[in-house]
C-alpha cells in the first residue's frame, strides 16, 4: 500500500528486510524519513560508509514501494498546500508586502549591504516564530546557524519584552550552532534534519546568518569558484529539502558584491547579491534589503514565483523590527 505521507520513518524499512545497521547509517546522514530516502540520489546513498550499491538499490526500490513519489493531480497540490503556514516579521508593511509573512516549505532570502536589517530580522523572526499567528498557525521553535559570529541573546530578550514573553522559555525555544567553515555548515544541516525528525511539527523556521560568508572564505579566487558553487548548490538542495520534508521556513541572509559591469550598462545600483545563479535560483523569494533615513529600512521583492515586485518601509527598533512610524 502506497502512502502520501511524507514523514513515514525510516524504520519502516525494518519490516521489508533492510537490517537495522543500515537504518542507523541513513539516520547517522540525516536520512530519517522515506521521502528522506526518495531525496537522495542512489550515488549519494553510496557515499554513505557501509552501504553497498547492492544496498542502496534495495533501499532505494522498497522506499518507492512505500511512499508514492509520481504524479499527482493540480487539486492535491493545492490541499497539500493548505499545509503551509507564514510566521510575521514583525512589521505589518513587510509582512503584506511578504503575502503575510515568511512562508513555510520555501527558501526566503534576505540580501543588503551591512546594516540594512539582515542580522535584525533574523533576531526578530526568533521570537516571533514562537508566538500563535493567523490562519491557526500554532508557533514552534526555531534552529539558528550562525557564521558570522552575530547571534545575541540578549537582542532576543529585547524583542521578547515587546510581546511580554518569559525570557527562559524563549530561549530555550531556540536552538544555536556557530558554524566555523562551508563542510561544517553541511554537517549541521544534517543535525537539523534528525532534530527535526525527533521533535515532529514542533520546529517551524530555519535561519542562516548568512548562507555566503564561509563560502567567501573556503573558497577564493575564480580557480575555485566552480567548486564553491557546486558545494554552495549542495547546501541549498539540503536546505529546500529539509523546509518541504518537515514544512519548515527558511530564512537566510546574503550579502552583496560590488558589480564592476554594471558601470558599462548605467545600472542605477551597481551592486548585486552573491553567489551567483545557483542562489538566486535556489531561493523561492528574495528580499533587497537597503538603508532608509534614520533607523528606517526599505524592502524590496527581488524575485518570487507569486508576489509582484513592490517595497515596504520598516524601522528597527529596541523591539526589533517594527512598522516605520510616519
Amino acid at each position: 500500500m502506497k502512502v502520501r505521507q511524507s514523514d513515514v520513518d525510516v524504520d519502516l524499512l525494518q519490516s521489508h528486510g533492510i537490517n537495522v545497521a543500515d537504518i542507523k547509517k541513513l539516520k547517522g546522514a540525516g536520512i530519517c524519513t522515506i521521502k528522506g530516502i526518495l531525496m537522495t540520489t542512489a550515488k549519494k546513498l553510496c557515499n554513505i560508509k557501509g552501504l553497498s550499491e547492492a544496498k542502496v538499490e534495495k533501499i532505494k526500490e522498497v522506499s518507492k514501494t512505500l511512499c508514492d513519489s509520481g504524479f499527482v493531480t493540480a487539486f492535491e497540490v493545492s490541499e497539500r498546500r493548505k499545509n503551509i503556514f507564514k510566521v510575521s516579521t514583525g512589521s505589518k508593511e513587510l509582512d503584506k508586502l511578504l503575502g503575510g509573512g515568511m512562508e513555510s516549505m520555501s527558501i526566503t532570502e534576505a540580501f543588503g549591504e551591512f546594516r540594512t536589517g539582515k542580522t535584525q530580522l533574523s533576531h526578530t523572526l526568533c521570537v516571533l516564530t514562537q508566538l500563535p499567528g493567523s490562519n491557526g498557525y500554532s508557533g514552534g521553535k526555531v534552529i539558528f546557524i550562525d557564521t558570522e559570529n552575530t547571534f545575541r541573546p540578549d537582542r532576543l530578550r529585547s524583542i521578547a519584552d515587546r510581546y511580554n514573553l518569559d525570557h527562559t522559555a524563549m530561549l530555550d525555544n531556540v536552538l544555536y550552532a556557530r558554524a566555523y567553515t562551508s563542510e561544517h555548515q553541511l554537517e549541521l544541516l544534517d543535525f537539523a534534519a534528525a532534530k527535526c525528525h525527533e521533535e515532529p511539527g514542533i520546529f517551524k523556521m530555519l535561519i542562516v546568518d548568512s548562507v555566503m560568508a564561509l563560502f567567501r572564505v573556503d573558497f577564493s579566487g575564480r580557480g575555485e569558484l566552480a567548486d564553491r558553487q557546486q558545494k554552495l548548490a549542495q547546501l541549498l538542495a539540503r536546505l529546500q529539502k529539509i523546509s518541504e520534508e518537515y514544512n519548515l521556513a527558511v530564512f537566510i541572509t546574503n550579502q552583496m558584491t560590488a558589480d564592476p559591469g554594471a558601470t558599462m550598462s548605467f545600472q542605477a545600483d551597481p551592486k548585486k547579491p552573491i553567489g551567483g545563479n545557483i542562489l538566486a535560483h535556489a531561493s523561492t523569494t528574495r528580499i533587497y534589503l537597503r538603508k532608509g533615513r534614520g533607523e528606517l529600512r526599505i524592502a524590496k521583492i527581488y524575485d518570487s514565483p507569486d508576489m509582484p515586485e513592490s517595497e515596504a518601509t520598516f524601522a528597527i527598533t529596541a523591539g526589533g523590527i517594527d512598522d516605520a512610524k510616519e
